[in-house]
């Protein structure tokens, strides 16, 4: 059965961890689709470890429906949430709820997600009364890191710390189906989930969320650019295609591939009417 919003309220209230992995394109999606783990998400992280960008900001709507989409075709079992990008539910309310559309009809998204606390209520609401599940995300949002300075670890002061648990508070009531927590203390990540009644997942907040999620790439050492404290890595993906990529270099070179098996036959009449 395919997992929806109602899957993770149920196993928050079983006490059943969720797992989520991010994913930007069809091979892959089908990949975690025969996997175990509950749900995916088609991040706006892929501006980094797709696009090459140093940063989240400059990926468009269009660059999300497209990803998205590819995504959609491949996974047929998981719950398919999707971000929404810079910019594109920070002006209005009505530009907001325009773009959680699109991400759901043209995106094929079964849920959208989007960052910030009490600041978005309104377009959370909004697109939540609109019939779209809506993913909250709070603690160090990638879209305001010049705002923040960096990627820094957020709600460390009392001031800071009842800030988010307010946020929190105040999204579910808004409507939201889960929150994600990034780089937030694990003993405040512990206190938030314990009072809210929606799932928290958690990047960087310890394991006492109620889920985990991390960028694919980074858990299979694939990217290489930069790797947070948070990921830990469960295959060393980047060097194994090393080595194939030259193995295959090496064949190439020594004429050992293509092989027989793998070149296609033609009738030897054919070629000696051609002399």
């Amino acid at each position: 059965m395919k997992t929806t919003v109602a899957t993770f309220l149920k196993m928050k209230q079983e006490n059943q961890k969720i797992s989520m992995l991010t994913c930007y394109d069809y091979t892959t999606a089908k990949i975690i689709d025969s996997s175990n783990v509950d749900a995916v998400l088609v991040g706006d992280s892929l501006g980094n470890v797709v696009l090459g960008y140093e940063d989240t900001l400059s990926v468009t709507m269009n660059d999300m429906i497209t990803f998205s989409a590819a995504v959609a075709r491949g996974c047929k079992q998981k719950l398919v949430v999707v971000d929404m990008p810079f910019m594109s539910y920070q002006v209005s309310v009505e530009k907001a709820l325009e773009n959680a559309g699109r991400l759901m009809k043209e995106g094929r998204a079964n849920a959208v997600k989007l960052e910030g606390g009490r600041s978005v209520l309104a377009q959370v609401k909004a697109i939540v009364d609109a019939g779209i599940p809506v993913m909250g995300h709070l603690g160090m949002t990638p879209q305001s890191v010049n705002a923040f300075g960096g990627h820094k670890v957020q709600g460390k002061t009392l001031e800071a710390a009842q800030k988010l648990i307010d946020d929190a508070l105040s999204l579910q009531e808004a409507g939201v189906f889960s929150i994600v927590l990034e780089c937030v203390p694990a003993k405040l990540a512990a206190v938030i989930s314990q009072k809210l009644s929606v799932p928290t997942i958690g990047i960087g907040a310890g394991a006492q969320c109620d889920g985990q999620v991390l960028v694919y790439k980074d858990m299979l050492g694939m990217y290489q650019d930069f790797s947070p404290k948070f990921v830990k890595h469960y295959a060393n993906f980047a060097t194994e295609m090393t080595d194939a990529f030259n193995q295959y270099d090496a064949e190439v070179k020594q004429g050992i591939f293509p092989a027989l098996e793998h070149t296609f036959k033609i009738d030897e009449e054919v070629i000696e009417k051609l002399y």
